[in-house]
C-alpha cells in the first residue's frame, strides 16, 4: 500500500556537518536529482538511506515513493487516515503526508530523489547492522494494529529489555517501542558493540544519557548526529 520505502528523512540545517559526521562513520553518498528545491543530501549504509534536508518539515519522517500518487491518495482516507497535507498540482512533486498514532511522520511521493551508489562504493558502517526505525508509542495496540493495517506484518511483542512490537515490511523494519524514550531512534546492532561504543566515546562523539529503562550502559548507547537524529548502539548475541 505504501509503495517502496526511499529514506528516513531528517532535517539537517548544517548539510555539511552531518554528512561528515555519518561519512566518518563509515556511510557513503548517493547521487541526488534535481527534483527538490531545496538543500538535500543522501547518505547510507546499504541498507539504511538517511535524506538530509534543509527545509522545514515534521522531522524524522519515513518517506515511500508510490508512483501514480495521485489516484491512491483515497486509499488512506478510506481507512480513516486523515492526512495532514496533499500536494497533487500538476506542476508539482506529488507528495502526501499523514501519522502514525504516535505521531510519526509518514510522507509518500512519486517518483525517486536519489540513485543508489554502486555496491562496490559501500562499506560497513562502524555503527553495525541497521536493525529498525524505533518508535515510541503509548498505546502498543493501537500502534501495532494501524501499522498491520499499511501491509506490515507485526510478531508478536517482546519483553526484554523494553516491550516492543518489530513490524515488518519489506524495506523497513518499524520497531514500536513501549517505553519512556523521547525521540525515535535509528536502531543498530552489533555484537561488539560496547567495544564501538568505547571507540566512539574515545572520540568524542556526543552520547546523551538517556537510555530507555532496563537497557546496560555497559552493552547500549545512544549516539547523537549533529541534526539531532538520534542512533540507538546495541550488542547483539553472539
Amino acid at each position: 500500500m505504501l509503495g517502496r520505502f526511499l529514506e528516513v528523512s531528517v532535517r539537517a540545517p548544517d548539510i555539511l556537518a552531518s554528512l561528515a559526521f555519518y561519512e566518518a562513520l563509515g556511510f557513503v553518498q548517493a547521487r541526488v536529482g534535481d527534483t527538490r528545491t531545496h538543500p538535500y543530501a543522501v547518505i547510507t549504509d546499504g541498507r539504511l538511506n538517511l535524506g538530509l534536508h534543509v527545509n522545514e518539515f515534521s522531522s524524522p519522517a519515513l518517506t515511500w515513493v508510490h508512483p501514480d500518487l495521485a489516484p491512491h491518495a483515497a486509499d488512506f482516507e478510506s481507512l480513516g487516515i486523515e492526512l495532514d497535507f496533499s500536494w497533487l498540482g500538476e506542476d508539482a512533486l506529488h507528495e502526501i503526508g499523514f501519522r502514525d498514532p504516535s505521531g510519526q511522520q509518514i510522507t509518500l511521493i512519486e517518483a525517486r530523489t536519489f540513485s543508489p551508489p554502486p555496491a562496490t562504493d559501500l562499506q560497513a558502517s562502524k555503527l553495525g547492522y541497521f536493525e529498525e526505525f524505533g518508535v515510541p508509542v503509548t498505546d502498543l495496540a493501537r500502534s501495532t494494529a494501524f501499522w498491520d493495517s499499511l501491509g506490515f506484518v507485526a510478531f508478536d511483542p517482546e519483553r526484554m529489555p523494553f516491550t516492543r512490537v518489530v513490524a515488518s515490511h519489506r524495506d523497513l523494519n518499524v520497531g514500536l517501542y513501549d517505553t519512556d524514550l523521547r525521540n525515535p531512534v535509528l536502531t543498530f546492532s552489533h555484537a561488539q558493540m560496547p567495544e564501538r561504543i568505547a571507540m566512539l566515546r574515545d572520540k568524542g562523539y556526543r552520547m546523551p544519557d538517556r537510555l530507555p529503562r532496563g537497557m546496560d550502559p555497559r552493552e547500549n548507547a545512544l549516539l547523537e548526529a549533529p541534526e539531532g537524529t538520534w542512533l540507538l548502539l546495541t550488542t547483539a548475541a553472539e
